[in-house]
């Protein structure tokens, strides 16, 4: 039996125990011991190659590899799959930046050179965020790491993108969309962020009406006023054309501005808030995304006036052509006000929409995109949920999904981008959607379209996947839609929906913002393991969690409860104990077992802050406050057993959560036959 020091040192135990763990090989589900006749499946979500390991990281994949650890001690042949994202949007903006630095641009050292740059920086940068992975103490199989962009996945984007074509699901055309201009390439709903922004609300005079806008610039694309349908307030102008005043926009910007007069019809549309402003609305159809759809339903023109560099484009007129659309806008309020047509001007809030990656203000504006149909793609993924052929959990979660897929537009998959899949069209120079390739990752990754491939033809399909709330749909369903429709069959079992981590004060945590928390300054402080214990006792299904480092602490303290309850039994059991646990019937062993099953229960139901405050509870006070306290003055073989019985099972059910100081600690027992903790059977009562 090994000496077990005074205190646990994380430091000087984490590295060769995983060092440890990967030479076993047994993170590969082909090196398991014993015969497995039963496999457990699940993937990673893949990380941008431009990421770094951050509090969502280490709360998502604390949580994936407690399900991993407890089925391969199960039993199960195991495999969990990790990988990394060629994350198109994020690479352009880490490499323009870099970009800039030198005085260039991607334009001005080309397609060719750029991509060359991308894939160096990938290779020298990419894979940077697993090894930090590493240190998380995740048991996944290295041996296994896919690409998004790898050869054979761009066989399978290639193959998917041609299923999707020969059904006529793929077409070009003309829609609004998110434009960003920072980036200079479409964008979808789903990378927007709406960033809370304090601004004006401008009542303009629109005829015998007031409008109120806090984009008084996009006036001059405006081609009809709208009403709700139940507002009485305006139902006899409904249909009808009016003439209104507005401002000339032929006249020289150096000129006074001067009236003139537009015919401007009123439609009727659900669309409408009658609640907000003056509750009539302008319609800017080339503009506004609502406005794009309330003109297709009325058959109204669309007049585009902003180009993609977020400039007054001719259509604005010669008098604010070229400004930015900032510099617009002070210029038709000055022109409104001085015209008699600026009613008053309100201070307000909103949300603004900005770029996902980059934060650059969206301009939402018609541009020619490749588009896929989603009605039968949306019909599927919703049966899969409906039938309960996948499962979502929490369960609330499968509200919102249904509730999206009735109401999805068509996919617009392609950006402006060069780094990421190419469209596989003769003369396309546009690159598809990152999504698009990432909604193939359970099957791509495991060799599909080769559906005679080994590792196709043995896990696919998997079991679980994971993720925060913001990737339901960016991910999730797109997953399922294409799993669905592409294989026959459901990607996955179970969709689990964990919570977002947030500040102690409940800010949200960003680098840039200053609230971010780095996880490996945490390891560092306190341990893998204090870190994982205290994200998995938070993780209550609710959706955010409010993290402080007494969390840590109280993990730390854990960790060292253990050690210092092993150090005990050691010395109760003596040096010459066999450590041979015997099935024992006892208060004390029953216990334990009825810990075993509701421990397994929780687990397997998701409710990992359950089963990590119990089993906290029964270790810290049953275990070390009564049954040690009880048993200090006695030394019959019973006690012994019990002990042993106790600290054994303790270990095993603490592993998932806690790998590292359960580990160590087992090493140190003369236990018969002992293999590594990590694949030790499971208790099973």
């Amino acid at each position: 039996m090994g000496e077990l020091p005074k205190a646990y040192n994380p430091k000087g135990t984490e590295g060769k125990i995983y060092k440890l763990w990967v030479e076993s090989g047994f993170f590969t589900p082909e090196n398991l011991p014993g015969e497995r006749k039963e496999k457990f499946v699940t993937c990673i979500a893949p990380p941008n190659i431009t990421g770094e390991l951050h509090m969502g990281h280490a709360l998502e994949l604390t949580l994936q590899d407690i399900i991993v650890r407890m089925k391969r001690m199960q039993g199960y042949k195991t495999l969990w799959l990790p990988g990394t994202d060629h994350a198109s949007i994020g690479t352009h903006v880490a490499m323009e930046k870099q970009l800039a630095k030198e005085g260039l641009t991607r334009h001005k050292i080309g397609r060719e050179e750029f991509l060359k740059r991308a894939w160096a920086w990938k290779e020298k940068y990419g894979g940077i965020i697993l090894k930090q992975f590493k240190k998380l103490g995740l048991s996944l199989d290295w041996s296994r790491t896919r690409f998004t962009m790898d050869e054979n996945y761009i066989k399978a984007v290639n193959e998917a993108f041609a299923h999707y074509h020969k059904k006529g699901w793929i077409y070009q055309g003309e829609r609004v969309v998110n434009w960003c201009v920072r980036c200079a390439t479409a964008i979808s709903d789903l990378e927007v962020n709406y960033v809370p922004e304090k601004t004006k609300l401008y009542y303009i005079k629109y005829g015998p009406f007031t409008l109120a806008t806090t984009r008084p610039e996009t006036k001059l694309g405006d081609t009809a006023l709208a009403v709700h349908p139940g507002d009485k307030r305006y139902k006899e102008y409904v249909g009808k054309e009016l003439e209104i005043e507005s401002v000339d926009n032929n006249i020289p910007a150096d000129k006074p501005a001067r009236l003139k007069k537009i015919k401007m019809l009123v439609v009727a549309d659900e669309a409408v808030d009658p609640e907000f402003g003056s509750g009539i609305v302008k319609v800017t159809p080339a503009h506004d995304l609502t406005d794009s759809e309330i003109g297709q339903r009325h058959n109204l023109p669309s007049i585009k006036i902003i180009d993609e560099r977020g400039k007054m484009n001719e259509n604005a007129g010669i008098r604010y052509q070229g400004l930015k659309t900032s510099q617009a806008r002070e210029q038709i309020v000055q022109d409104l006000s001085a015209l008699g047509l600026m009613e008053k001007v309100e201070d307000y809030e909103h949300n603004l929409a900005c770029c996902d990656r980059c934060n650059s203000v969206i301009e939402p504006l018609p541009s020619k995109q490749w588009f896929m149909k989603m009605k039968d793609l949306a019909k599927q993924a919703l049966e899969a949920v409906e039938s309960g052929e996948i499962r979502i959990h929490p369960e609330r979660w499968a509200g919102p999904y249904k509730s999206w897929l009735d109401n999805i537009r068509d996919w617009n998959i392609s950006r402006q981008l060069w780094w990421g899949h190419k469209i596989p069209i003769e003369g396309e120079e546009d690159i598809l959607d990152t999504w698009f390739s990432s909604a193939l990752w359970p099957f791509a990754t495991l060799g599909w379209p080769d559906k005679k491939a080994g590792d196709y033809k043995e896990y696919y399909p998997t079991d679980f996947i994971t993720s925060d709330r913001n990737i339901l749909f960016l991910w999730q369903v797109r997953m399922i839609f294409s799993g669905m429709e592409l294989t026959g069959q459901a990607p996955f079992k179970d969709v689990y929906i964990h919570a977002t981590v947030l500040t102690k004060d409940g800010r949200r945590m960003s680098k840039s913002l200053g609230t971010g928390i780095n996880p490996l300054e945490l390891i560092e402080k306190y341990g893998t393991d204090a870190l994982r214990f205290g994200l998995a006792s938070q993780a209550t299904g609710l959706q955010d969690i409010r993290f402080g480092e007494d969390l840590l602490v109280m993990g730390k303290k854990f960790a060292n409860k253990i050690w210092n309850i092993t150090r005990f039994v050691i010395g109760k059991v003596g040096k010459d104990y066999e450590w041979k646990i015997s099935k024992l019937k006892n208060e004390w062993t029953e216990k334990m077992d009825e810990t075993a099953k509701h421990v397994t229960s929780q687990i397997e139901k998701y409710n990992f802050a359950e089963a990590a405050n119990y089993l906290y509870k029964f270790i810290w006070h049953e275990i070390a406050d009564k049954y040690i306290e009880e048993t200090k003055d006695k030394d019959d073989r019973e006690t012994k057993d019990t002990l042993a019985y106790l600290l054994i099972n303790s270990l095993k059910l603490l592993h998932p959560f806690m790998p590292f100081v359960t580990e160590e600690i087992y090493s140190k027992l003369a236990v018969k036959d002992k293999k590594l903790l990590l694949v030790e059977e499971w208790p099973r009562p």
